[in-house]
């Protein structure tokens, strides 16, 4: 079969089973067997290359997301989603600082919340560069320029 026949099989069966659900288990450690999985099929079946070349080439020649940056771009997708369920940090302190238009995080106990969704959403959305920061209200346009930047950049 073709690279492009493979390519389409692989974000009709491997895609979706692996990004649903992503923004709630990938930041946990058995995220990793799932990233190993999805290299090999991208090494050996897509791409029939030697198991030890590097895979971050080919995700950028495939144009696929590795694990990691799918996490990224679902979890900050999912906060544009959902700006009204999260504050601005001016909206909470009385005082101006530099991060006053970041999100603020929840105040529970952190070590409980670290790794949940709103948490970490918070963290990488508030990471983000600004040219993609400012269409926190504007859900397609923000997916064009995270996009674009995750091409650019795989994590």
């Amino acid at each position: 079969m073709s690279q492009k026949s493979l390519r389409t099989i692989s974000f009709c069966y491997v895609h979706p089973t692996m990004s649903y659900g992503i923004i709630f288990w990938g930041n946990f450690s058995y995220s990793s067997p799932v990233f190993k999985m999805q290299t090999r099929i991208i090494i050996i079946i897509i791409m029939k290359a030697v198991s030890r070349d590097s895979c971050l080439p080919l995700f950028k020649k495939l144009n696929i997301f590795p694990l990691y940056s799918q996490y990224i771009f679902s979890l900050s997708t999912f906060v544009v989603k959902n700006t009204d369920a999260f504050k601005l940090n001016f909206a909470v302190h009385t005082i101006n600082t530099r991060q006053g238009f970041d999100l603020h995080p929840p105040t529970t106990n952190p070590t409980k919340t670290q790794k949940g969704v709103n948490y970490s959403g918070i963290n990488i959305f508030d990471n983000l560069p600004l040219n993609i920061w400012k269409f926190l209200h504007y859900t397609n346009k923000f997916k064009l320029a995270s996009n674009k930047f995750f091409s650019c950049t795989i994590f």
